[in-house]
């Protein structure tokens, strides 16, 4: 329904943000660690998750697609809810994640509340191959490649590439000095 929610930050605490779009003020669940992203700033872009169930309509707000993306993933896990997954993203980045699940890591994934170590071994046992985009393009690849590569990522997507193809491409670029475009351009080379 909503790609994503920008606006003033009217509110901004640990489990929530209110972002204020044109006179509509919309609430949203947040992590730990999109909130914190908020801090000190006026405006503020959430990629947002509506869950409708029997219990009622909740808007999530996710500073990036990648958290976004691995939400999703938690969730469909049977027995791991929305606040589980949120628990467990208020701890680590979706980069932190993958590496917790790739070392077979159930002590740093059971640190969020209300997962146990049984939930946390269900967690890594059905996300093993699925969260391969991070092994590839996980936070030291974007903290080097910066914006610049984190928006060809997001264009390459959106002209249809998998986001594991076009990040693996990506990540064997040396990006530190392209522009945008430029990053499209040789990526979509490589990519033919």
């Amino acid at each position: 329904m909503f790609y994503y929610i920008e606006g003033n930050i009217v509110l901004a605490e640990p489990g929530a943000a209110v972002i204020d779009v044109g006179g509509v003020a919309y609430k949203m669940t947040v992590s730990y660690n999109t909130f914190a992203s908020m801090a000190g700033k006026d405006r503020a872009r959430l990629y947002t998750y509506l869950s409708v169930s029997e219990n009622g309509i909740e808007l999530y707000g996710f500073h990036d697609t990648d958290e976004l993306d691995v939400y999703k993933l938690l969730t469909s896990i049977s027995g791991v809810g929305p606040k589980a997954a949120l628990a467990i993203l208020s701890i680590m980045t979706p980069s932190q994640l993958e590496k917790a699940v790739s070392k077979d890591d159930v002590r740093a994934i059971s640190k969020a509340q209300g997962i146990g170590s049984k939930t946390a071994q269900l967690i890594i046992l059905k996300l093993k191959d699925k969260l391969e985009l991070y092994k590839t393009y996980g936070d030291e690849n974007v903290n080097v490649g910066g914006q610049n590569a984190s928006d060809a990522l997001e264009a390459l997507v959106a002209l249809g590439y998998t986001k594991a193809d076009a990040s693996k491409v990506i990540g064997t670029m040396n990006v530190s000095s392209m522009t945008v475009e430029d990053i499209i351009r040789e990526a979509l080379k490589r990519m033919n």
